[in-house]
């Protein structure tokens, strides 16, 4: 299967085999373009794909060793993501296919996240799902296979949009995650921050307060003539969104009496959230699937994944498939 991939500033396809083996795995990164912005910009994202997208799909195919001919189906994320973005690779998709007369594959985005894991390992169900990414922190159980179900979301801001205002109060270029990933790690003091657990039922999550603490923190310093001790900002931000996370990640798995915690998104990739994760799982004998660095941020490999499961029953898209950047998760389940 061929897999592409466009939600947002990775330009990416990929050759998966039976949704676990990743044949090849192709990936063109915009990070370069976009930090002289400090952020993604929507159309500049777009016509980056444009630019890019046939010739990934070609070294794809080439480094995988297989020809059009031998493609079982044609996958592609049709959302959520920026809609220019998504469009160009449905449309992409959808010419390739129509050419070849192989099925095409509507696939999320989140589920590929998700799915990702199963790149490393056989997934067991029931199973939660603690997906982090640039717009996305959510808890997903998974009672079957692509069966979804959200027990919990963030109500504002999402881990990874966080990770980077902060960034950017503290100085730190873009994309910020990683430089205040590692600021916190090398940091010997931690700013004490506020917890945000809601309500003691609640699975959701709001990270707003805490990165409003954090330019409080900031301005106040700056406002005394002080220099604020960035890292220790670094840490202490860290520390408080590492807890939330895992206590939370945690109790979703002892109440649904999950076999296995999945962490997935772009933040996965976060080294202090993996350690803490890794530790704690391991305290209370909770088994821990965690995909490799490459499988964490944006990639074709785990929409190949995903899409296997609408390969398995058939649930084909047609040729009027429209890029949809609100498409829902639960929604996009299998039948």
């Amino acid at each position: 299967m061929l897999a592409v991939e466009t939600s947002c500033d990775e330009t990416s396809a990929s050759v998966v085999k039976n949704g676990s083996e990743v044949l090849s795995n192709i990936i063109s990164s915009q990070i370069d373009t976009h930090r002289a912005f400090g952020g993604v910009v929507p159309e500049v994202a777009s016509r980056k794909h444009v630019e890019v997208i046939t010739l990934i799909m070609e070294e794809a195919l080439e480094k995988a060793g297989v020809t059009p001919d031998e493609l079982s189906a044609v996958a592609v994320t049709q959302g959520p993501g920026l809609v220019g973005a998504l469009l160009v690779g449905v449309v992409a998709a959808k010419s390739f296919a129509f050419a070849l007369g192989k099925p095409l594959i509507a696939t999320h985005h989140i589920a590929g996240h998700i799915y990702a894991n199963r790149l490393v390992r056989e997934l067991r169900y029931p199973c939660v799902a603690l997906v982090v990414s640039g717009g996305h922190t959510e808890l997903v159980l998974m009672e079957r296979e692509g069966h979804f179900r959200l027990i919990g979301r963030t109500r504002d801001d999402a881990v990874g949009e966080a990770y980077d205002k902060v960034a950017r109060a503290i100085g730190f270029p873009y994309p910020g995650g990683p430089f205040v990933d590692k600021a916190a790690l090398e940091s010997p003091a931690a700013e004490e921050l506020p917890r945000v657990w809601l309500e003691p039922d609640s699975y959701d999550f709001s990270f707003s307060g805490l990165k409003s603490a954090v330019l409080n923190l900031v301005n106040r310093s700056k406002m005394k003539g002080e220099t604020p001790d960035y890292g220790a900002i670094a840490r202490g931000f860290q520390e408080s969104v590492i807890e939330v996370l895992v206590e939370k990640a945690i109790r979703a798995v002892r109440s649904t009496s999950a076999e296995q915690l999945l962490l997935c998104g772009g933040v996965a990739a976060n080294k202090g959230l993996r350690a803490a994760l890794t530790e704690r799982c391991g305290r209370e004998g909770v088994e821990l699937i965690i995909p490799p660095l490459a499988y964490c941020t944006d990639n074709a490999a785990m929409i190949g994944a995903a899409a296997y499961l609408k390969w398995q029953t058939g649930e084909y898209a047609n040729l009027s498939l429209k890029a949809d950047p609100g498409l829902s998760l639960e929604a996009w389940s299998v039948e």
